[in-house]
């Protein structure tokens, strides 16, 4: 049997299994870095950001996306940028639309001057190449949205080696650093196959932190899961917020037709919660995120225990005798070799993962479960304690998996406690450490 740990996911990149380092299998960990990530938005206020916000709402206006009375507009916020009430918004009303002519996804890079190097590129790749050699050009059309656009995020892929490090031990620290990793990998191939063959469409050079810089934009603000569209930049749409506090994602934005006499399609963002004149329109980001994934998506985290999660992956060895038959039961209960598990802090245990560690387990005198005449009905026998062997030797395995994962932080929970303690004497933390990890100011 083995324990392996993995990484997180997301909507354009390869399939990276959500998980979060602020809890573990036995006792939740206090997480104290330097950088602030209690934050509700991924943004950082960039150079001017009132002068630029000018310029960009009068684009806006010049393409007739916005009018004189519309119900937001955008603004600086404690967080960085948003979007701020004009006028009371009701619950569920429309605040913005935009056209698809403002959209930027791969269908527009197609029909850029570079669609034709980028037709054969995963379609995030394509976009990043697009966002930077419009950056990267002094008349780009998109020059009022781009002057907007955050030179980074909160994200842990932008942390320093020093913030990284008070990472040690967690599954985000793994994640981020398997994340550039990729990274490093994928501008490598985009560099060879059309950067350097096709100079004349990049006249200035691309480096891999520009790379790095596309890649968070369109992590931390590309919209998803619409209509034909599972990656779209969509300005001023993508300044909205989040908000922990709202815990629904529905109606909050759609793409829908520009009405009875137009062949128009557009981007409607609405409001999930009623709204006063100069507060934040906000929405849920996604309920279904770990804390990790805020982290690395967004550069923030929320203090609900339903968002931490760890992930604790099962494997059925292949130098284990039975090996084809667990497989086989396995993969007759929508399992596989490799089975991944996320504990939630505070929740059940996910129900398929005791009958799956028995399963893996089994073995000596219960290996008669295995034979072809138990094979409809073995699932429902590991659903309950098999034996005493089999279920003291999944006690270790879990046990072990637990000791192996805390001894990867360089502290262990009475000393992070003891700190705590002592920050929290001379006034440093605003919440006793009995509540939770909390982070440095």
């Amino acid at each position: 049997m083995a324990i392996l740990f993995t990484l997180s996911s997301s909507a354009f990149l390869p399939p990276l299994k959500p998980i979060t380092p602020f809890s573990s299998l036995v006792k939740s960990r206090t997480l104290l870095v330097k950088r602030s990530i209690f934050i509700s938005s991924s943004l950082q206020q960039s150079t001017e950001p009132a002068v630029s916000l000018q310029t960009f709402w009068k684009w806006l206006g010049d393409q007739g996306v916005v009018l004189k009375k519309s119900p937001a507009r955008p603004g600086v916020v404690p967080e960085g940028l948003g979007l701020i009430a004009e006028r009371d918004i009701a619950k569920n009303e429309v605040v913005l639309e935009i056209p698809k002519k403002l959209w930027i996804n791969p269908d527009a890079v197609a029909a850029s001057d570079i669609g034709s190097v980028c037709s054969g590129l995963k379609p995030w790749v394509s976009v990043a190449l697009f966002l930077i050699r419009e950056k990267l050009k002094e008349d780009s059309t998109w020059r009022p949205y781009l002057d907007i656009l955050p030179e980074s995020t909160n994200s842990t892929i932008y942390w320093s080696e020093e913030e990284l490090a008070e990472l040690q031990g967690s599954q985000l620290l793994r994640t981020t650093l398997g994340a550039k990793e990729f990274l490093q990998r994928e501008f490598l191939k985009v560099e060879e196959e059309v950067l350097v063959p096709h100079k004349e469409l990049f006249p200035s050079p691309v480096t891999l932190d520009d790379f790095m810089w596309a890649f968070g934009i369109l992590r931390s603000r590309a919209f998803s899961r619409l209509r034909g569209q599972n990656l779209v930049l969509i300005p001023l749409a993508d300044l909205i917020n989040h908000s922990p506090d709202i815990t629904t994602e529905d109606y909050a934005y759609e793409i829908k037709g520009g009405g009875l006499f137009s062949r128009d399609i557009l981007f409607s963002l609405r409001s999930p919660i009623s709204v006063k004149a100069g507060e934040q329109v906000l929405i849920q980001y996604d309920l279904n995120k770990s804390n990790a994934e805020l982290a690395l998506d967004y550069g923030f985290i929320e203090r609900k225990s339903a968002r931490n999660v760890y992930t604790l992956t099962l494997q059925i060895s292949e130098s284990d005798p039975f090996f084809g038959d667990k497989l086989d039961i396995a993969e007759t209960n929508g399992l596989g070799e490799t089975a991944e598990f996320d504990i939630v802090l505070g929740s059940a245990l996910p129900p398929a993962m005791l009958p799956y560690l028995r399963l893996v387990a089994l073995g000596g005198a219960d290996a008669f479960l295995l034979e072809s005449i138990f094979r409809n009905t073995i699932w429902g026998h590991l659903e309950m304690p098999i034996s005493r062997a089999n279920e003291e030797l999944i006690c270790r395995v879990v046990q072990d998996a637990c000791k192996s994962a805390l001894s990867g932080y360089h502290t262990t929970i009475e000393e992070q406690q003891c700190f705590l303690h002592k920050l929290y004497a001379r006034g440093y933390l605003k919440e006793n450490p009995h509540t939770g990890f909390r982070m440095k100011s």
